[in-house]
């Protein structure tokens, strides 16, 4: 038995900043589609996805929230899981920064590069951003300190920094880039990185000491590694790269096709910090890279922190799964930026699906129970327009491999529904109903009907990557045989006879696109922290409630936190022995005098934790809308009395 080629697919790792939108989704389906591909190819596939879980910008957060850090990445891990699960993505590992199994390889790797003098010791001074843990130059940044990247504003550091000889090995990647032509795609994001490669490479800053959420540096543990140089190393930490018996990097990272999916955002770092990387560790770089653009909104790129971004959830929920897969795919061009409109959502769901292919399946699977009792078998009784039908099947599949394998699932869906609306103008053509009223016509109808299932069986096929549900169903309407479901039988004729069920029900039913619009606009419209709190408030019983002790607390002093803006220390006297000392967000709200004698109610069961450098042992509760925040105040209650 031949031994099958192997895949290896990988997403980037995503930051846990809250609620993913569909552009997050969107590289996540990409590379189940490919992968789903591959598999049905023959190939010995294998699929990685993740988070990227360390960094200032987690620690904030988790600060922010009152949380520990890995709780608030835990929380999000299993949020994600929950929508590819949901999204039906078949990856084979879930990769996460803040596991034993990567922690070790970066920690290793690092101090192979430090002790070879690929990294050393200096310090940085630049424009750094939080949001995308990088440093810029003062050109970079411009008059008004904006990061070129997202649009932030950046704040001027210094600090002592490992750094990475990115300088060193600029030529060899150079050359390597210029020597493998297809290694970027497409070729616009390949002359990105060749100019930006030209325009010369400052070593990169690889440590940061301004912060502890991430992992230590074996040799001087004051450092954490640069969250850049942590998450990538996770497409091989992941293969168990320095496991004795490494089977998973043998196999997949030495196999025969590996392919990184990134967003154009993050085109750099892929392109240039990880060969480089590679090239300083003397590991091989067997990947290409792939690109993609963004999906935008009417009024811009969507945005997690700004509101008005679109979430999967809601689509799958109200208008199911395939009809969500297919539009991702379709809509975004190869390469390139694509809208996502619900309106256009919509037609494409009315026009290309309930029109065109749940039309067809059903109009098929109709005629042969109404003309021929529910059977219909290949007859030699040919009409005008059935060679030019099976061409079209025939080209329809050399085109979708084409583009399939070009990584382009955007065409190879065109190129299917290309085939669709040949077979629904097929119908037209031939006439079965008129050609079932001359009974010396019956081998001639026959024919017709074959011609059209046997179509959409292979239609059914060339559908799996993307629209799984609907091509399962498709196949149980028209009892395809699992042996005809294959790769391999994509060719006119290959099932001879089919037994079709009696009733099918409409895949994808027609929307009234007013009445669905004005349902989509309040979620679509809904800020994204808004949803994301809504998302994770679960009911709970009376039971739980009485597990929270809340008891009444007078703030005795209170000051601004040294090293965070929005935190306010304050001291609470819960009419204990010993005050308690609670780190709270609220600065904006709040003056320390503000606060000083505030008759307030403290969570006072809650387990201590650590706030930028402060111990915070409780919680103060609060009222909150969009515009301000207000913390709850008592009148006559004493210090220590419970609050129920």
């Amino acid at each position: 038995m031949a031994i099958s080629k192997t895949f290896y697919i990988t997403t980037p790792i995503y930051y846990p900043s809250g609620k993913l939108h569909i552009g997050n989704a969107y590289t996540t389906l990409y590379c189940d589609v490919l992968k789903r591909y591959k598999s049905l190819q023959g190939f010995d596939t294998y699929y990685l996805t993740g988070m990227d879980e360390h960094g200032k910008k987690v620690e904030t957060s988790a600060q922010d929230a009152g949380v520990p850090a890995q709780d608030h990445v835990d929380r999000i891990a299993e949020e994600t899981k929950k929508l590819w699960t949901l999204m039906d993505i078949e990856y084979d590992d879930f990769i996460r920064t803040t596991e034993k199994r990567h922690k070790t390889v970066v920690q290793t790797f690092f101090e192979q590069l430090l002790k070879q003098k690929d990294i050393y010791l200096g310090h940085y001074e630049g424009h750094y951003c939080m949001h995308c843990e990088s440093f810029f130059t003062e050109t970079q940044v411009g008059p008004d300190h904006i990061c070129p990247d997202c649009g932030r504003p950046t704040q001027l550091l210094k600090e002592e920094s490992y750094f990475l000889k990115l300088s060193k090995y600029a030529k060899k990647l150079h050359d390597y880039i210029i020597e493998h032509p297809d290694f970027i795609q497409p070729e616009s994001r390949r002359n990105e990185v060749l100019a930006f490669i030209d325009n010369g490479l400052n070593d990169l800053s690889v440590s940061r000491t301004t912060f502890d959420w991430g992992i230590k540096v074996v040799s001087d543990p004051k450092h954490v590694v640069y969250v850049w140089l942590d998450a990538l190393t996770n497409y091989i930490s992941a293969l168990g790269v320095l496991d004795d018996e490494p089977h998973l990097y043998e196999k997949y990272w030495k196999g025969d096709e590996v392919l990184h999916v990134v967003g154009k955002d993050i085109l750099r770092f892929h392109a240039i910090y990880w060969p480089i990387m590679l090239m300083a560790l003397d590991i091989p770089i067997t990947f290409k890279l792939y690109a993609h653009g963004w999906y935008m909104m009417k009024d811009g790129k969507m945005s997690k922190s700004k509101g008005g971004a679109i979430y999967p959830e809601t689509f799958i929920n109200r208008y199911g799964l395939d009809a969500m897969r297919y539009y991702m795919i379709r809509e975004l061009p190869f390469g390139s930026d694509g809208l996502f409109a619900p309106d256009a959502f919509l037609e494409r769901t009315n026009f290309d699906l309930a029109n065109d292919f749940g039309n067809l399946l059903n109009r098929s699977v109709a005629m042969v129970n109404q003309y021929l009792t529910g059977q219909v078998t290949q007859k030699n009784a040919q009409t005008a327009f059935d060679a030019d039908l099976e061409d079209q099947l025939a080209h329809t599949v050399i085109a979708y491999d084409k583009a399939m394998d070009a990584y382009n699932p955007a065409a190879a869906l065109q190129e299917v529904f290309t085939l669709i609306s040949r077979a629904n103008k097929y119908i037209d053509e031939t006439t079965p109903w008129v050609l079932a009223k001359d009974e010396t016509q019956h081998d001639v109808l026959e024919n017709v009907l074959y011609h059209l299932i046997e179509s959409l069986r292979v239609i059914g096929i060339l559908l799996i990557p993307v629209m799984p549900e609907s091509s399962r169903t498709l196949f149980g309407y028209i009892h395809a045989d699992e042996a005809h479901q294959t790769f391999e039988s994509r060719v006119f004729g290959a099932q001879p006879l089919f037994n079709v069920e009696k009733k099918v029900t409409p895949l994808f039913p027609r929307l009234d696109v007013k009445k669905e619009l004005e349902a989509l606009k309040t979620p679509v419209e809904k800020p994204a922290e808004a949803e994301a709190e809504t998302e994770r408030t679960p009911m709970i019983a009376i039971d739980d409630f009485a597990k929270i002790d809340l008891r009444v607390g007078v703030v005795t002093a209170c000051r601004a936190h040294e090293n965070a803006d929005r935190l306010l220390v304050s001291t609470v006297d819960l009419g204990e022995e010993t005050p308690r000392q609670i780190v709270s967000g609220i600065s904006k709200f709040y003056t320390p005098e503000q606060m000083v004698g505030k008759k307030v109610i403290v969570v006072a069961n809650l387990k201590p934790v650590t706030l930028r450098g402060e111990r915070s042992e409780g919680m103060l509760l609060a009222g909150s809308n969009a515009k301000t925040l207000e913390v709850v105040e008592l009148e006559t209650l004493n210090p220590g009395d419970s609050v129920r």
